[in-house]
């Protein structure tokens, strides 16, 4: 496995790299790693991505991915421009409407009714199906 020469990591990430360093040398005893640095990671994550980053910093690559992917849904949730959008537009295709429906309805009592429709949108007609039924009680 080739290892790279701190001249292939940028500045940032090598800063980050030995601040974790130097947090690891100075914990006593089993203790999670602060806020302030998983911060940190997730921000230079975003910049040069979750496996260069946790290799670098030594951090579980799964971690730093649950965060990142924790940081992003927050985003997208607060924010309108990130997340789904604020307004959603739905085109009605020009030629909606214009079939051709014939309709018999007939009920055990002998009541008839009998349309021929030709433009009529589907809601239209399920409406006047309704008010038909409806009547008959």
């Amino acid at each position: 496995m080739k290892t790279r020469k701190p001249a292939d990591v940028p500045g940032d990430l090598e800063s980050s790299r030995r601040r974790f360093e130097q947090w690891r040398r100075r914990r006593k005893g089993h203790i999670p790693i602060p806020e302030a640095l998983w911060a940190e990671a997730v921000t230079l994550a975003g910049r040069y991505g979750v496996s260069r980053t946790a290799r670098t910093l030594r951090v579980g690559y799964r971690s730093l991915k649950t965060r990142v992917e924790r940081k992003t849904d927050c985003l997208a949730s607060s924010s309108p421009l990130l997340g789904e959008p604020a307004f959603l537009e739905l085109a009605i295709p020009s030629q909606a409407g214009t079939g051709e429906c014939l309709l018999e309805w007939e009920d055990a009592a002998g009541a008839k009714m009998r349309l021929h429709f030709r433009g009529v949108e589907v809601p239209d007609l399920v409406a006047l199906s309704r008010s038909f039924w409806e009547g008959l009680r």
